[in-house]
């Protein structure tokens, strides 16, 4: 489990100091030994001594990495890093982290003084991050891509691209977002919902509302939560492919109108509702991508076929095809009309397997509960003659009871032996 999230150390102003002081020392010693005469083995070697123990400049490149001032690169990548280098020059634009064992991105990872003014494009992808904190990239004024795919994120912090604080940081500068196949555990999974913590990354503090692209590719989404979107209002790409999408009907379109490109590939989808059919047909710029979805062709895709066949919305719409029912498998949407679909359709394989799965369970319960019965045949029919034979003298003094009451003259003569 990682730890928690703290604000990462400072970025060096330890080393700095210590450097000027090496070098208000370095002075002393030249200009002492400019005065004497003849300059003392202990000054000389002192003089060394320092020189060899003064810490990097700032625009040296760390030790684990590989840089290029040329290219403004910085390239880190399967070094089994824990934590952000300390010492990146101030000149790095593109900062390559992948491939390393970082667990945790704490407060402030990226703080250093001088600031980190031109990073622009930012690579964290491969990098076991488990935990992202809040304020985990401030202090990054010119990032504009950033990629945390391939990492198993287990906490997400809503305040993770907007700063430690939302209602008082500024808008992030982030202009692409990459976050593909960033599934935790499958035990971790189960604990919270993992499209909500994603969606609360997404809105908080309306700080993504510069963000033009937008990668959540292979992260196997069961829904979209409603309000996932209501804060990119920039967003010209989307990226949505290869999760487990079954239907579009919870999540709203109508407020991206910049949108350009819109893919939900492999996902597990079975047929667009009307209200997102007229919400896509809403936006002047979009092109779907809706590729090997498992699309069931029955009477509730009459008007998503009508839709297909007069949009130009759908890119390759040609290619997509019948999943179920059996009958319908591999014909084109396009050459359907309403006669052919129909309201009865034949149940999947898969579903069809699990119903005779159960009937199979049901049967073994039975066949067990008439064994039971069988070995504890003479105790039940014990059981049931005790039950019969009290039930028979409660019946008799029942009968008797009604016999004195139907007549009169055993009623008096009742009356009378009890006076």
């Amino acid at each position: 489990m990682p730890g928690g999230c703290s604000r990462g150390p400072a970025a060096g102003d330890g080393r700095l100091r210590l450097a000027r002081l090496a070098l208000v020392l370095l002075g002393w010693v030249s200009s002492s030994s400019l005065t004497s005469s003849a300059p003392s083995t202990s000054s000389a070697s002192f003089l060394a001594s320092a020189v060899s123990a003064q810490p990097p400049l700032p625009d040296q490149c760390p030790q684990p990495c590989e840089c290029s001032e040329a290219a403004r690169t910085v390239k880190c990548v399967n070094r089994n890093l824990t934590e952000v280098p300390a010492d990146l020059p101030s000149y790095v634009r593109n900062l390559f982290l992948t491939g390393n064992q970082l667990a945790v991105l704490p407060a402030g990872a990226f703080a250093r003084r001088p600031p980190l003014a031109e990073l622009a494009a930012l690579n964290l992808s491969g990098s076991s991050l488990e935990e992202v904190c809040a304020g985990a990239f401030e202090h990054l004024p010119s990032l504009r891509q950033l990629d945390l795919s391939h990492n198993p994120l287990v906490s997400l912090s809503a305040f993770a691209f907007s700063g430690s604080n939302a209602s008082f940081s500024a808008p992030s500068p982030l202009v692409e977002l990459m976050l593909n196949h960033i599934v935790p555990p499958d035990d971790e999974r189960q604990n919270r919902s993992f499209e909500g913590m994603v969606a609360a990354a997404l809105r908080a503090g309306q700080a993504l509302r510069g963000l033009r692209r937008l990668e959540l590719a292979s992260n196997r989404f069961l829904y979209l939560p409603w309000d996932i979107l209501t804060q990119l209002p920039g967003l010209r790409h989307l990226d949505l492919r290869n999760n487990s999408l079954v239907s579009l009907t919870y999540v709203s379109f109508r407020n991206l109108t910049h949108l350009e490109s819109l893919h939900l590939e492999d996902n597990a989808l079975k047929v667009l509702n009307n209200g997102t059919l007229a919400e896509l047909q809403s936006l002047p710029h979009v092109r779907v991508f809706l590729d090997n979805n498992p699309w069931v062709c029955d009477c509730h895709m009459a008007d998503m076929v009508a839709w297909l066949k007069e949009t130009e919305v759908v890119q390759g719409k040609a290619r997509l095809t019948c999943a179920f029912p059996e009958k319908m498998r591999n014909r084109a949407l396009l050459e359907l009309n309403s006669s052919h679909l129909e309201c009865d359709p034949i149940l999947p394989p898969s579903l069809q397997t699990s119903y005779v799965f159960l009937g199979i369970v049901l049967a073994l319960i039975g066949a067990i509960f008439l064994l039971v019965l069988y070995l504890n045949r003479k105790g039940i029919k014990k059981w049931m003659h005790n039950i019969r034979d009290a039930c028979r003298d409660h019946m008799e003094g029942y009968h008797y009871r009604y016999e004195i009451n139907a007549d009169p003259r055993l009623t008096n003569l009742s009356s009378n032996s009890d006076v």
